[in-house]
């Protein structure tokens, strides 16, 4: 690979852009691009070692570079924006699909299309670097400006007939309920009830993760709800689930938890 020219690489770039209106002869100077600084001196293993996508091995200043000349005419463009995102994501590269998961986090949320492309890349997605993308980057604008509009689409994900998602819609409310301006827990406990109350064993770890960010956000609220979960379940998964997670808690929550689960035994041994 050669040494990056900065100068070079936003010429580069710039010329990038002009074609954001033309998705085919975008494609084809971006791989040019992408070829020019591929790194053949590393393994790809060594760059996304998980992952199943083919990779050009890009350096990330290369990437950053690109997503800067991108995102404002993402911003003021989104129908040639969502055309883009498309193409780049059916190229079928890391690199392309990292940078229409960028593109799709650009894109103002009133746009119509946004939520049914996010479900679908969603449901199509096997690589963990893009899947973090789209989980994080591709959803900051529609959590930030519309919460609501959020909510609903997290809600789609978590839908019972939706189980391949749960994991998905979990792990998207987590930096919603982790924001320091967001007050509004009602809903989301709401949403995520069912899933706490089927507690499969696979989600542990993500509802794990929820259940921090949401005693982080209102330690009350969080007791009150895990108590009524346990309380009212018609099985003992949520109280097993609770029980397996507690040594990961906060230590607080994890005293709460003992006095709810020991109260629930008592309660099933009686009946």
């Amino acid at each position: 690979m050669p040494a990056i020219d900065l100068a070079r690489l936003k010429k580069q770039t710039a010329s990038l852009a002009d074609l954001f209106d033309q998705p085919e002869g975008f494609l084809r100077e971006l791989r040019e691009v992408l070829d020019y600084y591929v790194n053949r001196t590393l393994r790809s293993q060594s760059v996304a070692p998980s992952s199943v996508l083919p990779t050009y091995r890009t350096p990330p200043v290369v990437l950053r570079q690109i997503e800067t000349e991108l995102g404002p005419l993402a911003e003021q463009r989104p129908i040639q924006a969502l055309e883009l995102a498309d193409a780049l994501w059916d190229e079928g590269w890391l690199e392309t699909r990292l940078l229409a998961a960028f593109l799709l986090g650009r894109i103002p949320p009133q746009e119509e299309r946004l939520l049914a492309r996010l479900t679908a890349w969603m449901q199509a997605v096997r690589d963990p670097s893009v899947r973090a993308a789209l989980l994080t980057t591709s959803l900051t604008r529609l959590r930030n400006e519309t919460p609501d509009l959020f909510l609903v689409l997290v809600r789609e994900w978590l839908h019972p007939a939706r189980q391949r998602m749960w994991s998905n819609g979990i792990q998207a409310l987590v930096p919603l309920v982790k924001a320091p301006d967001f007050d509004n827990l009602p809903p989301v406990l709401d949403i995520v009830e069912p899933i706490f109350k089927a507690s499969p064993a696979a989600l542990q770890f993500d509802l794990q993760e929820l259940i921090k960010a949401l005693y982080q956000a209102s330690p009350d609220e969080t007791v009150f709800f895990l108590q009524e979960t346990v309380t009212k379940a018609k099985n003992p998964l949520p109280a097993v689930s609770l029980r397996r997670m507690s040594p990961k808690l906060p230590e607080e929550l994890r005293t709460s938890l003992r006095d709810i689960l020991r109260g629930t035994k008592q309660e099933r041994k009686k009946t």
